[in-house]
């Protein structure tokens, strides 16, 4: 039986700049414990909503350390560790297990783009070079690659490697990775709207931007659902899709490091070349946010 790293909602949590754009680490601790005593199930550290591409190699090591500190075991630290070098995800991942994080988030190579045979190679020579468990991460509109069902019952008789957060936004390929893995990966939904549609077809949980604003709605969507109230999860879906929709209306994490802001949380400004949103687009997220009565 292979180690399941967590069940519900996990956070992609943002990560905090000081306003010279250096990481706010008394940020992040207190960010961490906010996140676990909001009702999260895990925390996702150093992903694509944590800015992860300009972070330095000492500054991700250390912002995971932080992390991993500050839960002291109340909750799995996932580290995203993926890269497009294959030699540098390895050597990460070796990192970032020393560190003590209960799992491993790893995006698909970018840019220089694979097969489907080299991805197959790049996860197994990770994954044969760490003890941590695996989640793959599938987001073919950021890298251009995407992982076929097939692949992922290929990649599943590793042993190390546990799940996948699915973002591909395709439900009948979802629906045929299920079918052909046979329980043998964990499935997370990898898109906020899709919570409840993921877990219909055997899904376990989210790995989530929305949780950053509203861990305990989150969870408590993926709660209900595991608990039978089917119902429930879907009409708490329904309610926070216009939020969804104007957390992603740029770029992530943009939109939500900007919600948190107007929220007064504190996550400093975005580097570059991340942009901030326009007036208008600011407008409208603050529009969005007062309906659900965060922001005044």
């Amino acid at each position: 039986m292979k180690k399941r790293i967590f069940t519900g909602c996990a956070t992609a949590l943002v990560t905090p700049f000081n306003d010279d754009c250096s990481v706010n680490y008394p940020r992040l601790r207190s960010l961490v414990e906010e996140q676990i005593e909001g009702g999260v199930d895990a925390l996702v550290i150093c992903g694509t909503t944590g800015e992860s591409a300009t972070l330095d190699n000492d500054e991700h090591l250390k912002v995971l350390e932080e992390a991993v500190t500050t839960a002291n075991g109340r909750v799995p630290i996932i580290a995203g560790t993926g890269s497009n070098d294959t030699m540098y995800a390895a050597q990460l991942s070796q990192h970032a297990e020393s560190l003590g994080v209960d799992g491993l988030l790893m995006v698909t190579p970018y840019y220089n783009k694979t097969s489907q045979n080299g991805l197959i190679n790049h996860y197994f020579y990770v994954a044969d070079r760490v003890k941590t468990p695996i989640i793959l991460y599938n987001v073919p509109s950021r890298t251009g690659t995407a992982i076929k069902p097939e692949t992922y019952k290929e990649l599943a008789k590793h042993e190390n490697i546990v799940a996948v957060k699915e973002a591909n936004g395709d439900i009948s390929s979802i629906a045929k990775t299920m079918s052909l893995c046979q329980g043998e990966l964990d499935l997370y939904s990898g898109n906020d709207d899709e919570i409840v549609p993921i877990m219909s077809l055997g899904g376990i949980g989210v790995i989530s931007v929305l949780s950053n604003i509203l861990p305990r709605e989150t969870h408590n969507i993926c709660a209900e659902f595991l608990k039978g109230n089917i119902d429930k999860a879907r009409d708490m879906q329904l309610k926070y899709v216009s939020l969804i929709n104007a957390l992603f209306s740029d770029v992530n994490p943009i939109p939500v490091k900007e919600a948190m802001n107007m929220m007064g949380l504190g996550m400093g400004p975005l580097r570059m070349p991340l942009a901030p949103m326009t007036e208008s687009a600011r407008a409208a997220l603050r529009e969005e946010l007062k309906k659900h009565g965060l922001v005044k």
